[in-house]
């Protein structure tokens, strides 16, 4: 949607509900099962939730949870290298997995009278995983390439990286998910098999099934596969709070590029993290006022009015382990400097703090942030992810049926209000992409050369 939405990994923001129950039941080792029937199609979607994520890592070992979530398809002591992928696909189902700040999941969707087969398989894998040297070595290099096309190798998301590492003082979101080059060339095998056996337990998972089954043969089917595996002793990691920052922060990264980059961060609260509980989604709905589509501010005022701007957008997320940032980033329009860029966006920011939003303005951004949630809905992936993210931070599943009420609830003095409070310059942290050359030849321009730069 956002580049800043890719280059944070999959953030997810919880989905309206359907009107359909979730149905939850915990089994004897502690495995949360969480089960909501969609009937519109003869499909299932399972996933499998572990609360473990680049911030739960320290220095030494960053990237360590995706290099698992990498090994967890090299065998287990049933299974050979990818033949966890090879069975999913003889029957018909996709699978993937992904590693996010806050958690790592695996998933299939496939017709519903095959899931047992993905329950197998993913009871196998959670306390059966084999990691063998051989294997580790060869998917190490598969990892270190993909940090060097999709981080070195991206000027937008190398500044993304660079910015969160200043940004956050002590908070683990100054840690890239991807890990860090000089982490990743020490990382051993051993350090992956205490990593796997101290989160990947079933009482640090959350399975969740959304399809065209009913409860209880989910519930029977999860008790006979995942019953019998031994849970784990958990530890919760320490908390490593983020200390108030005192004064703008200001970085410039040099990378071969296009056309310079600008990003803004402004520290912000989120669920359960101090502050009024409306304020998280206040901030939600600010996001919006500045990037809700064609009609918001940033599209239709720097975008299209003043042509300042390229591209702009703005994301903010109230559902996060740990307080994140209200982020803004952008690309000069050709022939704008990077500098002009930053002055209209903070004047964007001033606006929202100066005066509250219009009503009329409210109403439709609301309408519209609404009605994509309820769109969502269609797809039973989607609304297993809501439920999956939400038990995966701590926050609990329940708090998807509340969002948009949440949301229709805010006013515009309570955006002004989180504007006045979050969105200062003591809060900010500012990036600039200044562009090299990119064949080493002449002086990179100061200048956008027009279009997007978004290249993830």
């Amino acid at each position: 949607m956002k580049s800043i939405l890719m280059l944070l990994g999959l953030l997810i923001t919880p989905l309206a509900a359907t009107g359909s129950q979730v149905h939850e039941k915990v089994l004897d080792n502690g495995l949360k099962v969480l089960m909501k029937p969609d009937h519109r199609a003869p499909i299932v979607t399972s996933q499998v939730w572990y609360k473990v994520g680049s911030s739960y890592e320290y220095g030494g070992v960053t990237g360590i949870s995706h290099a698992l979530e990498h090994m967890m398809f090299q065998g287990s002591e049933r299974l050979a290298p990818n033949e966890f992928s090879r069975i999913i696909a003889e029957n018909g189902g996709d699978e993937n997995a992904f590693t996010g700040r806050d958690y790592t999941a695996y998933f299939q969707t496939l017709a519903r009278d095959r899931l047992a087969i993905a329950f197998e398989l993913e009871a196998e894998r959670m306390r059966n995983l084999r990691l063998a040297e051989a294997e580790f070595l060869k998917e190490l290099e598969v990892v270190k390439e993909e940090r060097r096309l999709r981080t070195e190798d991206k000027p937008e998301a190398l500044t993304f990286e660079q910015f969160n590492a200043a940004a956050y003082a002590a908070s683990p979101y100054r840690i890239p998910i991807i890990g860090w080059a000089g982490d990743l060339e020490h990382l051993r095998v051993e350090d992956l098999r205490d990593w796997y056996r101290r989160w990947y337990a079933p009482n640090n998972a959350t399975l969740v099934v959304v399809g065209d089954l009913e409860p209880e043969q989910v519930f029977a089917l999860a008790k006979k596969h995942f019953g019998p595996l031994e849970p784990e002793r958990v530890r919760p990691p320490k908390p490593r709070k983020e200390p108030a920052q005192r004064g703008e922060k200001r970085l410039r990264v040099g990378a071969p590029a296009k056309e310079p980059y600008l990003i803004l961060g402004y520290k912000a609260t989120a669920i359960g993290h101090g502050g009024e509980a409306w304020e998280p989604y206040a901030l939600e709905m600010l996001a919006s006022v500045l990037d809700g589509g064609d009609s918001a501010r940033f599209s239709r005022e720097l975008v299209r009015g003043s042509r300042i701007a390229a591209s702009a957008s703005a994301d903010y997320s109230a559902f996060t382990r740990l307080p994140g940032m209200l982020l803004i980033d952008g690309t000069p329009a050709s022939g704008r400097t990077v500098e002009a860029l930053e002055q209209a966006l903070r004047a964007q920011v001033e606006r929202v703090r100066d005066e509250p939003v219009a009503t009329s303005e409210l109403a439709r951004i609301r309408t519209q942030l609404i009605a994509q949630k309820v769109y969502e809905q269609d797809s039973v992936f989607y609304q297993a992810m809501q439920l999956g993210s939400l038990e995966s931070m701590g926050l609990g599943w329940p708090l998807a049926d509340q969002y948009i009420e949440h949301l229709s609830r805010i006013t515009p003095e309570q955006i002004q209000a989180v504007a006045r409070k979050y969105l200062i310059p003591e809060n900010l942290t500012v990036a600039l992409l200044e562009p090299r050359p990119l064949d080493g030849g002449g002086p990179p321009s100061s200048n956008a050369t027009g279009g997007h730069g978004h290249a993830h």
